[in-house]
């Protein structure tokens, strides 16, 4: 990239240079300070140390906390820096880790993802998608797969943009359209989906870890968000589908952007090619028709340990809900769905020959997801100590009774939750990072307020996801601007942004919509889940 050298004045002496306009002055702003927050593994260490502080200045105060409707009394805020406190952090640490909610059900869910995508299962339904959609309809196709992309987790904001833009140009589209709409909808909307992913663990286990000083609350299963996932699912795959067609496609038209790559790697077009070809060989075709058949028998067993009178899924009512063995078994139903059609795949396509290429499948999941794991272990000890110290229910209880004593304490409050979420993960790119740090202040105060720690989980949401789009710090920004700039090469960040913003304001305010009409509706937002205790 060549520089310009700046102008001189006319008297000489100074330097008339243009001014960043707004947007990026807000990006470089953003990203000034998002690189400042150390990264969550550091932070999570630093805030278990202000923890660990602040509990023992506040216990040598004689603070203490009393959570309305216990029959426990006045509890002592407990100090860290004690005999006590290092006598629990010495004896439970191992304990803290194990039983951090979201560890097992993540890893579990984790392990069928795993072998779905890595069979080719999952990246052959998303070809198979494309493959067959008319024209027309393309948009729409592109959107709905982006957004049921999360299934896929972050391969998704990956592997289905580019693919899009291949079938936009060989559909006689413009390419671009597809490969930023797709982007703008898999990350937009990354935290809603027709389907239970590793998100939807791995937020509920938080949830509960976090609402447990309070004692407050419906448990917080995978599927305890599932109906208005679904609902805004199905509601943000037309939105964004109507915007790449009538907003998207026509602007770069007018701009005279080319369908054409100006710049392509030596090698790599017909890799590319060959890998995102939404047309798939006969052994694909007819591993998804028997993968197929093993996810309705998959089905179909479920459906026989639930529907019959009596039957071992059922609770002691003969009903599902509030809870049931089918509730608590949602994992094991996920693993399974994933799992059975992944292995089936896999035998069929060749990618699995034997037993020991689907340990070795699952292994390279587990490796893969080593990160989470190590920020789980601090992240687990950040909680167990908040909670120890009754530091989170001090907190709670004083947010909850301000907020009772200004009146603030409606849906308007829910509001300002969402924004906080939303202008915080421009920072945190992490979403299990923020929603702990979060979750274990906001869940146990609305809880007093009587929300449902399942219907603030769904709240945080909206926040977390729509402005996914806006943060600099996403390193899938980066991706999305090399596949941008083969046919822009002097498209910047900035680019991309303002191209998706308008995704991101539709997206923000429709899923507020909805979760408006569940919440003053009355309707339940999952299988037992209410937005009120």
């Amino acid at each position: 990239m060549t520089t310009q050298s700046p102008k001189k004045g006319a008297t000489g002496g100074g330097t008339a240079q243009e001014r960043p306009h707004l947007l990026a002055r807000t990006l470089d702003g953003i990203e000034r300070v998002g690189n400042k927050i150390p990264d969550p593994f550091v932070l999570f260490l630093i805030l278990f140390a202000v923890v660990a502080v602040l509990s023992t200045i506040m216990s040598l105060g004689g603070a203490t906390v009393e959570v309305p409707g216990s029959e426990d009394g006045a509890q002592p805020v407990r100090s860290f820096f004690s005999a006590e406190g290092v006598t629990w952090l010495t004896t439970s640490l191992v304990t803290n880790f194990v039983s951090f909610p979201p560890l097992g059900v993540v890893l579990t869910v984790l392990l069928g993802v795993g072998v779905a995508e890595r069979t080719g299962l999952l990246t052959a339904l998303v070809r198979r998608a494309f493959g067959g959609a008319p024209r027309w309809l393309l948009p729409y196709v592109a959107s709905f797969v982006a957004v049921s992309g999360s299934i896929m987790s972050d391969a998704a904001m990956v592997v289905i943009p580019p693919l899009a833009a291949m079938v936009f140009k060989a559909a006689g589209r413009h390419p671009v359209a597809g490969l930023l709409g797709a982007y703008a909808a898999a990350t937009a909307a990354f935290s809603c989906s027709p389907f239970i992913t590793s998100t939807d663990a791995l937020l509920s286990g938080i949830t509960n870890a976090a609402a447990g000083p309070v004692g407050l609350g419906t448990h917080v299963s995978p599927v305890s968000n599932y109906f208005i996932t679904l609902t805004i699912a199905l509601i943000l795959s037309f939105a964004a589908g109507l915007m790449i067609d009538r907003v998207l496609e026509p602007s770069l038209v007018r701009r005279g952007i080319t369908r054409d790559k100006v710049r392509v790697e030596v090698g790599t077009e017909e890799a590319e090619a060959k890998a995102m070809d939404p047309n798939l060989t006969d052994v694909e075709r007819r591993g998804l028709r028997w993968a197929g058949a093993a996810l309705l028998l998959t089905v179909a067993g479920v459906l026989v340990l639930c529907l019959p009178p009596g039957a071992p899924m059922r609770n002691a009512d003969g009903a599902f809900l509030p809870e049931s063995p089918l509730l608590s078994s949602v994992v094991f139903i996920v693993l399974m769905v994933l799992l059975l059609p992944g292995v089936t795949y896999g035998v069929v396509t060749g990618s699995i020959r034997k037993g020991s290429d689907l340990a070795l499948v699952m292994g390279q999941t587990v490796k893969e997801m080593s990160p989470f794991i190590v920020l789980a272990f601090v992240m687990a000890q950040f909680l167990a100590l908040f909670n120890w110290t009754n530091l989170s229910s001090w907190i709670a209880i004083q947010g909850a009774e301000g907020l009772e004593a200004t009146g603030f304490t409606g849906f308007g409050a829910i509001l300002c939750f969402i924004l906080l979420a939303f202008l915080v993960n421009l920072f945190i790119i992490s979403g299990s990072a923020m929603w702990a740090l979060l979750a274990a202040v906001f869940v146990p105060m609305f809880a007093l307020l009587g929300y449902e720690p399942g219907f603030v989980q769904a709240a945080f949401r909206i926040g977390d996801s729509t402005s996914n789009v806006l943060s600099p710090l996403s390193p899938y920004l980066v991706i999305m601007l090399g596949f941008l700039r083969a046919y822009e090469p002097k498209a910047g960040i900035g680019t991309v942004i303002a191209r998706c913003l308008p995704f991101t304001i539709v997206f923000t305010v429709l899923w507020i919509g909805v979760l408006a009409v569940f919440y003053f509706g009355g309707i339940p937002i999952g299988p037992g889940m209410n937005a009120r205790l």
